[in-house]
This record gives structure tokens, C-alpha cells and sequence, in this order.
């Protein structure tokens, strides 16, 4: 399983890290992610850094991308790519992710071919021992490759990841990826954290990918306006991430899980989808006795809340199945 296979390499890369040297790192990190650092400042200054930064967010990273990607792969059923190209992905978690939803029998004729570009060489570094431990091609494969991401020239590419990268970056850097990742893949995927501010780079950025050409296919069951109003509300969703020891020794954490909040959108070619998706459940459904209360966001009537009741029958029960994030129907 691929996710065991990245904790197992993170344990053997992170085997050695000094408490201090991980503490100073991860300290760090948090400014960093709490806001306190201005866009633009480099965040992985060398190998201790990296190794933190590995310890203290792939994980969860990884948990993030590969769900976004399991919906863009809902909707594009029978399509795997045949190449990748992770934009600013530093250790590799989107490289991870995307050999967790297509695995080498997804039916592309060959292995993966997979490029990483980042402008951090540690994390360049290390994300390639990383890989080196995998079993999927995909992974081990993957070109490291160091680069100036803003105003790059990026190769084409079937899938391009864009992920936690664009609250690293000044306004103008930031439409510029976008724009770059517009024009060099047929999907494009972009991850931030499930915050107010992540879902309104989110939000931006889906304007200039629907403004290139692209169709939204998720989470969004169109590519209109967000129907939220930003400041009241916004778009996030959930995923679940088992903690290693390692793990919580960095972050200094007792429960063995975490729930990581990111927000996320998915375009594509209009070919790779010709129709609009399904309404997505945008909030945890709620269960009174006898119903279900499900908030959508759908295809013709924006944000709205539904009740599925006993009386249903098969909906009732698929709508207590569901779960925050889902399509609705149910698939």
C-alpha cells in the first residue's frame, strides 16, 4: 500500500534527525503556515528542514492530494495519465497521492513518467531518496528537478498538481503558475489548506483555469460563480491521516490521527468531460432522528440543503452512508 510504503520511508530518512535540530524546523513551519512569514520567504533552507517539513506535513499533504485526485478520477472514469508534472512539489507528496489513486495497473501502456519541480533543493533532495524506497514506478522514476516555478516555462504534461504551493507565493507569481499549469496539462489539480484564505487563492485560481479553457469537474458540479459568499463562508473538506510515532514525536501530538482541511479544485479539457458532475455535499450531514439534512452545492440551484427521510427508502439509506465531500447521489 502506498501509503505505508511513504511512512516507512519517511521513518528511515527521519532515523538520525535530532530532537533540537526537528523542534528549531518544525517551530518554524508553524510561523510559517500560522501566517506569520511574508509570501515569497524561502521556506526550506536545508536538509534539517526538509526532514521536518517531511515529518511534520507530507503526511498529511499526501492524505489532501490524493482525495482531491481520487475525485478528479470520479469523474474522468477509464482515464489515467500518462505523465505528471508536480509544480513546486518539493518532497514529492503529490508524486505519492497520484500512485495511490492510478497504481501501475490503471491501464496506461507504461509506467508513469513523473517530474518534480521546485525551486528548494533540499526538498528536491530529499523528496528523490523518498521515492527511491517505493515500489511504484511512478514514484521511484520521477525526475527531481530544480527550477525558478514563477515565470517557468512548464512541458506539457496529462496531469499537472499544483499543492500547497500558492500561499508560498506574491500575487503575480501566484497567477502566473496558474496560468503556466493552465496551458501545460489536460487536468490540473491545485491543493491549499482548508482555510478562509486557501479556499480564496482556490477560488481565484479556478477563475483563470475556467478563463483558459478548462472545465471544473471538482468538487464544483459546474464551473459558474462559487455560489459561498467569501467572508461568510467557504469550500473546504476533510480527510483523516494516521500518525506514525515519528510523526507524533515531531509534532508533539498524542492521538494517533489528524484531520487535515483542505480545499481544492479540479479542470480539465472539455473533452475529458463532457457533462457537468453531480452536486457535492459541502458540509458534514447532519443525522435528527428519521433524516438526513445534507447541504449541497449543485449543478442548477447553487448552495441549498436538502432532507432525505425514511420515507426515501434507498436514498435514506445511501444519504446516512454519505459523507462530507461526497457526490450526491451517492456514488
Amino acid at each position: 500500500m502506498i501509503e505505508e510504503e511513504l511512512r516507512a520511508a519517511l521513518a528511515a530518512q527521519l532515523d538520525g534527525l535530532s530532537p533540537r535540530q526537528a523542534a528549531g524546523a518544525v517551530e518554524r513551519l508553524m510561523s510559517h503556515y500560522r501566517g506569520r512569514t511574508r509570501p515569497g520567504t524561502p521556506l526550506l533552507r536545508d536538509a534539517a528542514d526538509a526532514a521536518a517539513y517531511a515529518a511534520y506535513r507530507m503526511p498529511a499533504t499526501f492524505g489532501a492530494v490524493a482525495a482531491a485526485l481520487g475525485e478528479l478520477a470520479a469523474r474522468v472514469p477509464g482515464w489515467a495519465p500518462a505523465d505528471h508534472l508536480d509544480v513546486g512539489g518539493g518532497t514529492g507528496a503529490a508524486v505519492w497521492g497520484a500512485a495511490a489513486v492510478w497504481g501501475e495497473s490503471s491501464g496506461t501502456p507504461a509506467p508513469r513518467s513523473t517530474q518534480v519541480l521546485d525551486w528548494a533543493g533540499p526538498a528536491l533532495e530529499l523528496g528523490g531518496r523518498l521515492a527511491a524506497a517505493s515500489r511504484s514506478g511512478a514514484v521511484r522514476g520521477a525526475e527531481w528537478r530544480r527550477g525558478e516555478v514563477p515565470g517557468e516555462r512548464l512541458p506539457g504534461a496529462q496531469l499537472v498538481t499544483v499543492s500547497y504551493v500558492l500561499g508560498e507565493l506574491a500575487d503575480g507569481d501566484r497567477a502566473a503558475v496558474v496560468d503556466a499549469a493552465a496551458g501545460a496539462g489536460r487536468a490540473v489539480v491545485l491543493v491549499e489548506p482548508g482555510t478562509p484564505d486557501g479556499y480564496l487563492r482556490i477560488i481565484d485560481a479556478r477563475d483563470r483555469l475556467v478563463a483558459a479553457g478548462l472545465r471544473v469537474v471538482a468538487p464544483c458540479p459546474h464551473s459558474g460563480r462559487c455560489p459561498l459568499v467569501p467572508g461568510e463562508d467557504w469550500c473546504h473538506f476533510g480527510v483523516r491521516v494516521p500518525r506514525s510515532s515519528i510523526h507524533r514525536r515531531v509534532k508533539g501530538g498524542e492521538l494517533p490521527y489528524e484531520d487535515e482541511k483542505f480545499s481544492y479544485v479540479a479542470a480539465v479539457v472539455p473533452e475529458l468531460a463532457e457533462e457537468p458532475g453531480p452536486a457535492r455535499i459541502i458540509r458534514r450531514p447532519q443525522l435528527p432522528k428519521g433524516q438526513v439534512l445534507l447541504d449541497l452545492c449543485t449543478p442548477e440551484d447553487g448552495a441549498r440543503r436538502t432532507t432525505v427521510t425514511k420515507r426515501h427508502g434507498d436514498a435514506y439509506r445511501a444519504a446516512r452512508r454519505a459523507a462530507w465531500g461526497d457526490a450526491w447521489p451517492h456514488r
